[in-house]
C-alpha cells in the first residue's frame, strides 16, 4: 500500500508539468502574434517630420528714392505794416478788414488841405523865382554886345552874370520845394506796398496820425506763395552732403529738393513745393540748421504759424537693398538681423546693417546681397541650420519682384 510520502510526490510533479504547459501555450501564443503582418508596427522607429514651410522675398537692387521728414512751421512770404509818411487827421478808410489788396490800391486817405495850400505856396514861390531869372537872363543877354563896344564895363557885366546864375539856383530851389510838397499831398492817400491781404486796423476815421508813428496802420500779408521753414539735424546734413558728394546719393536738381507738405490733421497738401536754400548757421541749443521751402498756396489753406511736416526728397539711391521691415528681426544684444534660405534650402542667420526706413522697408547696406532670400513668414518655426519647404512671396510695393 502506497505511502503518504509517495501521495506528495506525484502532486508535486503534476503541478510541475501544468506550469510547464502553460509556458509553452504562452510561447506559442506570441510566436503566433509575431508571426501576423504588421504586428512590429508599434515597436519601429517614428517616421521624420516634414520640413516647415517658410515664405521668402528675394532681393533685387533697385532705385529708391530717399526721403526724410522734417518738423517746420508756415511763414509769410511778405509782411508789409503800414505807416503813414505824413501826419494829419485821418479822413477815410478805403478798404475792408481781411479783403486781399493789391501794391498801389489806397488803403487810407489823410486830410490833404494843408499840404494841398504847401503845394499852391511852393508853386508860388517857384513861379517867383522863374520871373527874376528871366530878368536877370535879359539883363545878361543886352550887356553882352555893349561891353564889347565898352560901354558898359566888365565889371557890370560879371554882376549881371552873377544875378543870373543866382536867380537860376532860386528856380531850381523852388522847384524842388514844388516837388516836395506834392509828394507830402500824395502821401496823404496811403497806398498798399504789395499784394497780400489786409489785417485789422490798428486806427479809426478821425484819429491823428504822425509820420512814421511807432503802430502800424494795418499790416498786409502776402499768403501765396508761402514759406516753411523747416529744422533738420546737422549731422544729417552732413551725411546727406557726404552721401552725394560720394555718388552714394543723386540728386538731380542741386539745392532744389522736391517737398510734400503734410498738415496738422494728418493729410496731405496738394501742391508740392522745393526746398530754396538752407541756412549756413547752425542753430547752438539744438544742433540744428534751419531749411526754407517754398509752397504755393492759391487756396489760401497755409496761414502763417501753422505747425506742418515736411517729407523732404533728399535725392535717389540707384542700386538699394530693400528690406520688408517684417523680415528684419532683433538678436538679444538688439542687433538687426534676418534668416536667409540659401541654395540648399537652409536657413542661415545674418547680422545687418540698416541705414534707414524707406516706407515699409529697410534699406540694408550690409549683411545681404541681391539675389538672397529673406524669410519673411515662419520665422517662429524655424532655427539656424535647419532645412525648410520654400515658397515665395508675392510681390510688395516699394519692392521689385524676382528676375526669372
Amino acid at each position: 500500500m502506497p505511502s503518504i510520502d509517495s501521495h506528495h510526490h506525484l502532486a508535486e510533479r503534476h503541478r510541475m508539468g501544468r506550469r510547464r504547459a502553460a509556458a509553452v501555450l504562452t510561447l506559442l501564443i506570441v510566436a503566433a502574434c509575431d508571426g501576423k503582418p504588421g504586428a512590429g508596427a508599434a515597436n519601429a522607429a517614428p517616421a521624420a517630420p516634414p520640413p516647415p514651410q517658410v515664405s521668402v522675398v528675394t532681393l533685387r537692387q533697385q532705385a529708391a528714392p530717399v526721403t526724410t521728414v522734417l518738423p517746420g512751421r508756415t511763414a509769410a512770404y511778405r509782411v508789409a505794416e503800414v505807416r503813414p509818411q505824413v501826419g494829419g487827421v485821418l479822413r477815410e478808410r478805403l478798404f475792408t478788414e481781411g479783403q486781399e489788396v493789391t501794391a498801389g490800391q489806397p488803403l487810407f486817405r489823410i486830410d490833404p488841405a494843408p499840404f494841398q495850400a504847401s503845394l499852391e505856396t511852393a508853386e508860388a514861390a517857384l513861379a517867383r523865382a522863374q520871373a527874376t531869372a528871366q530878368s536877370a537872363e535879359v539883363t545878361v543877354n543886352r550887356y553882352r554886345p555893349l561891353v564889347r563896344a565898352r560901354a558898359v564895363s566888365q565889371q557890370d557885366f560879371d554882376l549881371a552874370e552873377a544875378a543870373l546864375h543866382q536867380a537860376q539856383a532860386d528856380v531850381s530851389s523852388a522847384q524842388a520845394s514844388v516837388d516836395t510838397a506834392r509828394i507830402n499831398l500824395g502821401y496823404t492817400v496811403v497806398n498798399s506796398p504789395i499784394d497780400g491781404r489786409t489785417g485789422r486796423s490798428s486806427v479809426t476815421v478821425g484819429a491823428l496820425v504822425t509820420a512814421s508813428q511807432a503802430s502800424a496802420l494795418v499790416t498786409v500779408t502776402q499768403l501765396n506763395p508761402i514759406y516753411v521753414d523747416m529744422t533738420q539735424p546737422s549731422a544729417a546734413l552732413l551725411r546727406q552732403r557726404r552721401d552725394i558728394a560720394e555718388g552714394v546719393l543723386r540728386r538731380d536738381v542741386a539745392d532744389r529738393a522736391a517737398a510734400v507738405l503734410i498738415l496738422e490733421d494728418g493729410t496731405e497738401y496738394a501742391h508740392r513745393g522745393e526746398i530754396q536754400f538752407s541756412e549756413v548757421i547752425v542753430d547752438q541749443g539744438t544742433g540744428s540748421v534751419t531749411l526754407r521751402a517754398v509752397f504755393p498756396n492759391p487756396d489760401g489753406l497755409l496761414m502763417p504759424g501753422m505747425f506742418v511736416r515736411a517729407r523732404v526728397e533728399e535725392g535717389t539711391i540707384d542700386q538699394a537693398l530693400l528690406v520688408p521691415q517684417q523680415a528684419v528681426l532683433r538678436t538679444p544684444r538688439g542687433e538687426p538681423m534676418a534668416y536667409v534660405v540659401n541654395a540648399q534650402d537652409v536657413v542661415e542667420q545674418r547680422i545687418l546693417k540698416t541705414s534707414r526706413a524707406i516706407g515699409t522697408n529697410w534699406l540694408v547696406t550690409d549683411g545681404l546681397a541681391a539675389g538672397d532670400r529673406v524669410v519673411m513668414e515662419g520665422v517662429q518655426r524655424i532655427r539656424p541650420g535647419a532645412k525648410v519647404a520654400v515658397t515665395e512671396a508675392p510681390p510688395r510695393p516699394g519692392q521689385v519682384a524676382a528676375a526669372d
